[in-house]
């Protein structure tokens, strides 16, 4: 179980634009604070997307229950993430005091049934509460059963779900970075004058498949991607993290220690960027390669720039005559809470105001770049305030996460999501077109006209 020292490390993230406002670094979860997620959904979501790991969740079955499958990544091979597993802990375990036995015999069916190259385990309020020493029980079964056991303590209670995130990024920094070098490159992918760069993203977890989108480019580039942590990863990409010449921070909320720690621990250089829109997107791959310091890759890179944007524009050019001047409420939190608003200019539409209630300092820094220093930026994303601000700024649709959709449709009004239940992905150019069709598709649905007219008794004056 964590000390209130350790709890005050994770918050305190000198890389962060919190520690420039106060000396405190994050504020501490106050009682309530974990109600959209606590530390352990956090750990999970930041790594359930590695795919071929056997991920156990340790305590009882409601919390690997709840929080399952709950983020729509997926895999390009390996589905085991899948695959929902936990100790299923139950009063007479803790009672009797055999949790940690349990989860001995729980590690030791996983290796044997699935043969994983690694097994993390989730550490959940109950046997944190007990005082599980997990750190012991994954040390022994890593030298039973010669498979890498990683602890991640993320027990609930100790924040919000983003402290979560940074507890398992940390998990992956001190057991897992470093532990192998990359495979060396295969002669079928030497190209005559390119030399190959290897880089690795943070905070990308591959939702509805969307950085497929963008590796293509990264390929061309002759950017070999080593680790997306963790969208569609594998283990053994996590251990090489180490070996890349720079790290592209996707989503600050999430695991900005993770780009801290790997640049004092490795020297590695990071950038923060977003494959949200087309200028974000050329903007990310130039940063690649200016940090790379490649002439040659600076010059290709502005050519695949070039041509790029010149296809998506000429591809966009009907959709934006649909779309110019449509107004927009963006509910969402972390990078998306700027990356898309930027998205959503490149075709003429109004952002009238942005929801912050999950976004860094940095992140509405950004903000008020994109929309001026009177963005409206909204801490208070309650159905009644996102319903008062459609009224007051007559908004065309609502661009939101799940849980919002039903706000729209009561209150009549197009939605479109774009947090991780969404089943379609907007990263890269393509996925810019994706988005293009999906808002056009949304807000020019015949249904909003039908359900917006009175019914005929009204309006004769029936009753």
């Amino acid at each position: 179980m964590k000390t209130n020292k350790q709890i005050a490390e994770i918050l305190d993230e000198p890389a962060c634009e919190h520690n420039k406002k106060s000396k405190s670094g994050c504020a501490k979860p106050a009682p309530g604070a974990s109600a959209g997620g606590c530390a352990f959904d956090g750990a999970q979501i930041a790594l359930l997307p590695i795919v071929d790991v056997a991920h156990i969740v340790h305590g009882p079955i409601a919390c690997a229950g709840s929080s399952w499958d709950n983020r729509g990544t997926r895999s390009s091979g390996p589905t085991l993430y899948r695959m929902g597993m936990t100790t299923d802990l139950t009063e007479q375990d803790i009672v009797m005091g055999r949790s940690e036995k349990r989860l001995f015999h729980s590690i030791k069916q996983a290796v044997e049934t699935y043969a994983p190259p690694a097994v993390f385990i989730y550490n959940t309020c109950v046997p944190a509460l007990v005082g599980d020493d997990i750190e012991s029980v994954c040390k022994a079964a890593t030298e039973r059963f010669g498979v890498p056991v990683v602890p991640i303590d993320s027990a609930g209670f100790y924040g919000t779900k983003n402290m979560g995130n940074r507890i398992a990024g940390d998990a992956m920094v001190k057991y897992v970075v470093g532990t192998r070098d990359p495979d060396p490159l295969p002669e079928s992918v030497h190209r005559p004058g390119i030399t190959v760069h290897d880089v690795n993203l943070i905070g990308e977890y591959n939702i509805a498949g969307e950085f497929w989108h963008v590796l293509p480019l990264l390929d061309e580039l002759g950017l070999r991607v080593l680790c997306t942590l963790s969208g569609d990863a594998r283990f053994r990409e996590v251990q090489t993290m180490h070996k890349a010449e720079v790290n592209m921070m996707v989503c600050s909320k999430a695991m900005l220690n993770v780009a801290r720690k790997l640049e004092s621990k490795f020297g590695t250089p990071w950038f923060e960027g977003s494959f949200y829109g087309i200028s974000d997107t050329s903007q990310a791959l130039r940063d690649f390669a200016r940090l790379i310091g490649d002439a040659d890759l600076t010059a290709r890179t502005e050519a695949v720039i070039a041509r790029e944007e010149a296809r998506v524009l000429a591809d966009l050019e009907p959709w934006k005559e649909r779309l110019n001047g449509k107004r927009v409420l963006l509910n969402t939190g972390g990078v998306k809470s700027w990356s898309v608003v930027s998205a959503l200019q490149d075709l003429g539409m109004v952002v009238v105001a942005t929801g912050t209630k999950k976004s860094t300092e940095e992140d509405k820094a950004r903000i008020r770049e994109l929309m001026g220093e009177e963005a409206l930026m909204l801490d208070d994303v309650s159905p009644k305030k996102l319903l008062q601000v459609v009224k007051d700024y007559r908004c065309d649709i609502l661009i939101a996460g799940g849980r919002n959709l039903y706000t729209a449709l009561k209150a009549r009004l197009a939605f479109l999501d774009i947090n991780q239940e969404r089943e379609f992905g907007y990263a890269g150019y393509g996925g810019m077109l994706e988005l293009v069709r999906q808002l056009a598709l949304t807000i020019e649905s015949p249904v909003w006209d039908a359900v917006r007219t009175p019914a005929p008794w009204r309006s004769a004056g029936t009753a």
